[in-house]
């Protein structure tokens, strides 16, 4: 099937009447094109590099349905109250409608009114359901969030399975597959599961040059994310914990400092969740503090910054978790608290793991990230090559970059503690040795004579606390690791040897304490350039609530914080001038240019800012 010679000029048009763009990202001309030649595709896609619009362009284009399917039920609404307020005629089915709405969603579909529905994998594999599909002319199937297809993806899901039927029953629609975080493993269980057929295939860059990467040293976590929330005041941001507990106890934390923060696990009744998510999404809360392990629908595109007070499972979770900032263009910043606490504690779950192939999965992924978080490689280098993109380690976004961190050299004193550890035969944890190096008079230690060894003592200028700190160190850089076999007893590396032995130097990495590190707030990214109206910017913002309250939307399906950004760089005073404000397509400016233009006018009247 050969592209008509208008189909690029059509997506154009549509790009820009529809969506409010002038000009296509990179990689999304050459999707569109090729999935309106019939051709199967796939294309991993960085969050927030435009993967909707290479689906919905081609579903306004072609004469059928466009059926998308998505694991993430609570993001379906907001993705068809989004596409509906562009002007797209769109519906979901899932779980949530009443038998009355599923009527009304068929009616429409059997009269030809819809062009994009969203569908779950659950209900595509209920019993005939694709038989069903098959009266309202399916032209064309995307299957968002791919990688759950494969079980070396961050995100396995098994109903993700039935998608492989597809092909067989619509042997001529040609399917798209998108993903924001593959590797080349997963790729290949993409291709193969759902039997595409020689796809054409994108890698697109996986770098969010917006967002800014920083790891510091975990000491009193709770302290240290509220201190850190306090900084971006007004903000929207997500905070990630590994348990529910901590979820709890850390969302009530944070409400005991003022700060507008709600929690989000799957121990919560679903209408719990519900209500939680949307109250975040219509900006009533600033923070929503959820367990890494349980995925959230997340399609707020102002999340100003992302923090994991705990080691995320995998650098693909750390990826997507981190994705979901800045989704929007502008800058965000995404921190992580890390300390060899996270180690043992992971570490201790994936002794639990029966399954050998599954336990080496599970303790790659942990060396993966902590590397990631020791190694004194820009972040940025280090996630890209984790794709297979390569990168010169020099963002100039990330805090190895940055020099937000000090290297101080302290490899006497991990000598010291590395002597203490070898002349106990590695046969003890971290509390008896700092007592050896600090000279405690313990039972422990006279009972076993370590008193008379020639480390005890030789740290006692300096308190427990920094031997636990040099231990915590040398733990996090891999010199030392805890055994869990043997009670969490401390052992040397082959690293660790080369430090003891003076074949290599060891350094910590201590955070700037002056100041905190310069983080992006929206405030910094609306005033780069000189040239915005903060005051037009605030009354833009409001005006968009009001509109979101009234019509129960997120304000972010009204327009987004870029949006807002741009009109008040512009301030358009007519249909004409609005209509190029990035982001305003020819439906938003029929309904929402009636409504900002005239504040807009108002604004300029009342003189300059």
């Amino acid at each position: 099937m050969s592209v008509p010679g208008h189909v690029k000029h059509d997506a154009g048009n549509i790009l820009k009447s529809v969506f409010g763009y002038t000009s296509f990202r990179d990689n999304q001309e050459d999707v569109i094109t090729a999935i309106m030649s019939g051709k199967d595709v796939f294309a991993a896609m960085p969050t927030g590099g435009g993967k909707s619009l290479c689906y919905q362009i081609p579903g306004l284009l072609f004469d059928g349905l466009t059926v998308i399917i998505s694991p993430l039920i609570a993001l379906m609404k907001d993705q068809v109250d989004d596409a509906i307020a562009k002007g797209i005629p769109a519906a979901f089915l899932n779980s949530t409608l009443t038998k009355e709405e599923i009527s009304g969603v068929y009616a429409l579909l059997h009269e030809n009114h819809i062009k994009l529905l969203y569908l779950s994998p659950e209900r595509l594999a209920l019993q005939g359901y694709i038989e069903k599909l098959k009266r309202f002319n399916v032209a064309f199937f995307a299957i968002d969030e791919a990688h759950c297809l494969s079980e070396w993806g961050h995100d396995f899901r098994p109903d993700y399975l039935f998608l492989s039927n597809i092909r067989d029953q619509f042997p001529d629609v040609p399917m798209a597959a998108f993903t924001a975080t593959a590797t080349q493993k997963v790729q290949d269980d993409i291709i193969r599961i759902l039997n595409l057929r020689k796809p054409f295939t994108v890698r697109a860059s996986f770098d969010r040059k917006e967002l800014q990467y920083q790891v510091r040293p975990k000491t009193a976590v709770l302290s240290q994310i509220s201190a850190f929330i306090k900084n971006h005041p007004g903000e929207s941001g997500i905070v990630y914990r590994i348990s529910r507990k901590d979820v709890e106890k850390t969302a009530a934390h944070l409400q005991t400092r003022g700060i507008k923060a709600l929690h989000y696990h799957a121990g919560l009744t679903k209408g719990e969740r519900s209500k939680n998510q949307e109250l975040f999404n219509n900006d009533e809360a600033d923070v929503i503090v959820a367990t890494t392990a349980f995925g959230m629908g997340i399609h707020k595109n102002n999340i100003r910054y992302v923090v994991h007070g705990d080691l995320p499972k995998s650098m693909e979770g750390y990826y997507q978790e981190t994705g979901r900032a800045g989704r929007d263009g502008l800058d965000s910043v995404c921190v992580m608290f890390f300390g060899p606490g996270d180690i043992a504690r992971q570490q201790y779950f994936i002794d639990q793991i029966e399954d050998p192939r599954e336990q080496a999965k599970c303790k790659n992924n942990l060396h993966s990230l902590v590397r990631f978080s020791t190694v004194n490689v820009c972040r940025r280098k280090y996630i890209l090559e984790y794709f297979g993109q390569t990168h010169d380690g020099h963002c100039g976004n990330c805090d190895v970059c940055n020099d937000t961190t000090e290297k101080v050299e302290a490899t006497v004193d991990a000598r010291k503690v590395l002597s203490a550890i070898a002349r106990t035969s590695e046969g003890f944890g971290i509390n008896h040795i700092i007592d050896i190096v600090w000279g405690a008079d313990t039972e422990k230690i006279r009972s076993r004579n370590h008193h008379e060894l020639k480390t005890f003592g030789i740290g006692n200028d300096k308190s427990k606390k920094w031997w636990r700190g040099i231990i915590n160190e040398l733990i996090g850089q891999q010199a030392v690791y805890q055994d869990s076999d043997r009670y969490n007893v401390l052992c040397m590396t082959e690293h660790g040897r080369d430090i003891l032995y003076g074949k290599m130097d060891f350094f910590i990495s201590e955070t700037a304490s002056v100041k905190e590190p310069d983080s992006p707030s929206v405030k910094d990214t609306v005033d780069k350039g000189g040239c915005s109206d903060k005051i037009l910017f605030k009354l833009l913002k409001e005006k968009r609530t009001q509109i979101a309250h009234e019509n129960r939307v997120p304000p972010y399906i009204i327009f987004s914080d870029k949006t807002l950004k741009d009109m008040s760089l512009l301030k358009p005073e007519n249909a004409e001038e609005f209509l190029g404000v990035s982001g305003v397509g020819e439906k938003k400016l029929e309904v929402y240019g009636p409504l900002f233009l005239p504040l807009i006018k108002a604004h300029l009247e009342s003189g300059p800012s």
